[in-house]
């Protein structure tokens, strides 16, 4: 199967190997530009609120969203003692002083190890679903691209959540491949197979919507910057600026499912550190009626500038680097094709 092109302005083809190793790439630059941001929130909140030994927090790097265990005192632990920082500038010049560069991208390979697959999947099968649905929608471009965006998002989110789960059980207490597998089927045999898709509810509440305006803003702001900076193809800058703007409001309407599904991640996770048997709420509309009980409407939005800071510069990447690598191999498939004839 082959990509249809002509909306991107080229003649020759991509496959979707090309779209795979494109989106990887997007994938793994966005994370290693994001994850110090994450590094240095999580040193800032860790330093009000200490995390006690055992206790989970989440990690995310705007693509996915990661699940750690805090082990203070051990040097395997995500990040090390907390220390005392006036501000995020102050935090990176102390953290790279006292603990050396490289300790700004910890808990980078996990985040590879999910980032990355997932992202492939996602934009490949929204590349295939919007131009095979074009022609379907009479070539309706920004409708074709909140179907497609939102299918691909449920479909890439669907594969991947037994592996989340997989993460968290590994993540929450030291596991061999053999006892991982053991508590998987124990699993399984309890509660059925279904098991293995739990908290999948607010993962597709938050991501579906996201993805769905995310890709329809982007296609009306890159046609909007080619109108106006009267250009016939999107160039990087525009795939950059179209992608922070759309990520930036896709983020601010769906914020409220984020903070579910944070709160529901590390509910998750302190029952697997702590083999707590008390359930926890369940549903998504219990869960934000029980945080506007605690912290009013705004409880909601809580963590907005954070989430900002990493998700549109995170989205401006990965739409830039993967149109860049597609274009790449658009141009070198078609110098191929000279070259036979």
């Amino acid at each position: 199967m082959k990509e249809n092109v002509e909306s991107s302005g080229g003649s020759a083809t991509i496959t979707p190997s090309q779209q795979i190793m494109a989106s990887s790439a997007g994938a793994l630059l966005t994370s290693l530009f994001v994850t110090p941001l994450d590094v240095v929130k999580i040193r800032l909140q860790a330093q009000s609120k200490p995390f006690s030994k055992g206790k989970c927090f989440v990690y995310c790097n705007g693509l996915m969203d990661h699940l750690c265990v805090c082990v203070n005192g051990n040097s395997k632990a995500w990040y090390k003692a907390p220390g005392h920082f006036r501000g995020t500038t102050d935090a990176f010049v102390k953290i790279i002083r006292n603990e050396g560069l490289r300790s700004l991208w910890s808990g980078l390979p996990p985040t590879l190890v999910m980032a990355i697959p997932a992202t492939a999947i996602y934009f490949t099968c929204y590349d295939q679903l919007r131009d095979v649905l074009i022609p379907i929608m009479g070539g309706n471009a920004e409708s074709a691209s909140v179907v497609a965006g939102a299918t691909a998002r449920f479909g890439s989110a669907t594969l991947i959540s037994p592996l989340e789960l997989i993460r968290t059980k590994m993540q929450s207490r030291p596991l061999s491949y053999k006892e991982l597998r053991l508590c998987i089927q124990s699993s399984v045999a309890k509660d059925g197979w279904l098991s293995l898709w739990k908290g999948l509810g607010p993962t597709v509440l938050r991501d579906v919507p996201f993805s769905a305006m995310y890709w329809f803003n982007y296609e009306l702001g890159k046609k909007w910057l080619c109108q106006r900076y009267n250009t016939p193809e999107a160039t990087f800058t525009i795939h950059f600026m179209a992608g922070a703007a759309s990520g930036s409001i896709a983020s601010v309407l769906t914020l409220p499912f984020d903070v579910v599904k944070t709160r529901r991640q590390i509910e998750v996770g302190e029952l697997e550190v702590f083999n707590n048997s008390q359930k926890r709420s369940t549903s998504t509309w219990r869960v934000m009626n029980t945080i506007m009980a605690e912290n009013g409407f705004k409880g909601l939005f809580a963590g907005l500038i954070p989430r900002l800071i990493k998700v549109a510069p995170a989205c401006a990447i990965m739409i830039s680097t993967y149109e860049f690598g597609k274009k790449f191999f658009r141009k070198l498939n078609s110098e191929q094709q000279l070259k036979t004839l």
